[in-house]
């Protein structure tokens, strides 16, 4: 019990501490009147949706940290400057500018020398087309179902110039019974992660039959099943494979994207779920977790079934 106590601290404590930051930063720039500043730096990007401009300078924190940009939703959504299908579709948004961030500390660097100019750059381009596919689908989304009514950052309410001191002041002052609210839900989420766990419950997501039917060979399931576990284990299973001949460029490929499509549940439930619904509570933290994930997955769906006809 203990273990698993230090398991879940040791795990759950980085994601805190950005949480805070997100909440006590956000309050800060309100503090300082700079949200509306913030927001126009990528206004280009929203001009063609209905998002909320606070929806902007969000995402411009998601550059950075994708937990401390929700935390910024949630202090709007606490104001009532946003309504829930508008958090639902920023907090989406929020999680386009990691797959770009991560063309640069994750493909460039460890999947492109493992797999190879073919399969690193095609497993890289996947990535690019689901960030592009997933904004898309946000901005058709918000002409669909947002007025366009925009609800702007935040300001003080006066125009007194307000030190950074006392800024940070009000800021601990006003977020932190809120931090603590969101800590508990997250720790407790977590565990309850962490417990289905150990207790296997993760091993549904069992890849065998679906390698069976897409008749992929045999020596690759071993890392596609490592894949699921962890994707570094994967990819450097499969890079000897495909650099020996042993199996092709394409064949490569389909265990990726399968790959891909069983690890992305996992990874949404055990690392997305729990800071979703501490930030933004259970209802709208699975929505906003189920929705995301589903578009990934249909992107790797569509990319696979274009990998199979072309070997069919």
């Amino acid at each position: 019990m203990i273990e698993l106590f230090l398991s879940v601290l040791d795990f759950a404590l980085p994601i805190l501490v950005m949480i805070f930051v997100g909440l006590v930063g956000t309050s800060v720039l309100v503090e300082l009147g700079l949200m509306q500043k913030i927001s126009k730096l990528v206004s280009p990007i929203f001009a063609y949706t209905n998002l909320p401009e606070t929806c902007a300078s969000a995402f411009v924190v998601a550059i950075g940290s994708a937990v401390a940009a929700n935390s910024m939703l949630f202090q709007a959504k606490k104001e009532n400057c946003l309504n829930e299908r508008e958090v639902m579709l920023c907090s989406m948004m929020n999680t386009t500018p990691a797959y770009f961030r991560e063309l640069f500390t994750y493909q460039i660097p460890i999947v492109l020398p493992a797999l190879g100019l073919v399969v690193g750059g095609f497993y890289s381009l996947v990535f690019v087309i689901t960030a592009v596919f997933k904004i898309l689908v946000v901005a058709v989304a918000s002409k669909l179902f947002l007025k366009g009514d925009s609800c702007k950052a935040p300001e003080t309410g006066n125009t007194e110039k307000v030190a950074l001191k006392t800024a940070l002041k009000r800021a601990l002052k006003k977020e932190f019974r809120v931090f603590l609210k969101i800590a508990g839900v997250y720790l407790l989420a977590t565990t309850i992660i962490f417990v289905l766990q150990e207790h296997g419950a993760f091993e549904i997501f069992s890849v065998l039959p679906l390698a069976e039917l897409f008749k992929i060979p045999p020596e690759t399931i071993v890392p596609l099943t490592s894949y699921v576990a962890s994707p570094i284990l994967g990819i450097s299973l499969l890079g000897p494979m495909i650099h020996s001949g042993e199996i092709t460029n394409v064949q490569a490929m389909i265990v990726l994207m399968l790959g891909s499509m069983f690890m992305l549940p996992i990874f949404a439930i055990r690392s997305q779920l729990p800071r979703k619904v501490a930030i933004f509570g259970t209802r709208l933290g699975i929505q906003i977790v189920a929705y995301s994930t589903a578009i990934s997955i249909f992107v790797r769906l569509v990319v696979l079934l274009v990998l199979l006809g072309m070997v069919s």
